[in-house]
């Protein structure tokens, strides 16, 4: 598999890029609309056709490159189908496969951050969105957030995946690249070591978080895959 991890810096997103090496067709999970241009370029370098681009939801921090790659490139957006997006080329639901050649990945839905919250699940890897952060996970105060279903997710859905898998993140702020479920239920400060339901809703209670810089111009654009609404008022 060819596979890259990307950095924005300006909302502190990841991209991943996976690829079939015999097909040289690949996807995008959660491109983010100002790094076109280095997607692009990393796309012809390696003689790939972008077959997907896939939403691990409704982002609130950054707009989406899934529209403006669908007019390059001719790729299909994938979000889920609760997710709000209804201009998603393939609404997906729990247990439903994205496949490029060799590469399959399935859907699992992961409720809690967003309602339309999905983690997409690999052979030896996870690519968790904001549902399961490096020691952490996605807040729950907006978009339909729920701490307490948020825990369910995570237990049910990422934890209980092999130790070993590893955990691909859409967001971090330490400079931190990949973890393992492992590590993730033994030292996550929010979710690992035993915390309990209760006390996991305590924690998301009392945050007191800033919302998003983006959240204005993020969720209307990525309601309609990163094409940005224009105001008529």
């Amino acid at each position: 598999m060819i596979f890259r991890q990307l950095f924005e810096s300006a909302s502190s997103t990841y991209t991943y890029l996976l690829a079939d090496p015999v097909t040289r067709r690949a996807l995008l999970i959660d491109p983010v609309v100002e790094e076109v241009e280095t997607y692009a370029a990393l796309l012809a370098d390696l003689g790939l056709t972008l077959e997907y681009t896939l939403e691990t939801h409704v982002h609130a921090d950054h707009v989406t490159a899934g529209a403006a790659l669908r007019e390059r490139f001719g790729s299909r957006t994938v979000v889920h189908r609760d997710g709000g997006a209804a201009c998603a080329d393939v609404p997906v639901k729990h247990g439903d496969h994205i496949r490029v050649g060799a590469i399959e990945l399935e859907v699992r839905e992961t409720p809690g951050h967003t309602n339309g919250c999905v983690a997409y699940v690999g052979a030896d890897r996870v690519f968790t969105g904001d549902t399961l952060l490096i020691g952490g996970c996605g807040r729950t105060d907006f978009q339909q957030g729920d701490a307490g279903r948020l825990y369910d997710s995570v237990h049910s859905e990422l934890l209980s995946l092999p130790p070993d898998t590893l955990v691909y993140p859409a967001h971090d702020y330490k400079g931190r690249s990949v973890s393992t479920i492992k590590e993730e239920t033994a030292t996550n400060a929010r979710l690992g070591g035993g915390t309990s339901r209760e006390a996991f809703m305590a924690i998301m209670a009392n945050l007191k978080l800033a919302y998003p810089k983006q959240i204005d111009r993020a969720v209307p654009a990525n309601q309609h895959c990163g094409r940005e609404v224009v105001s008529q008022g």
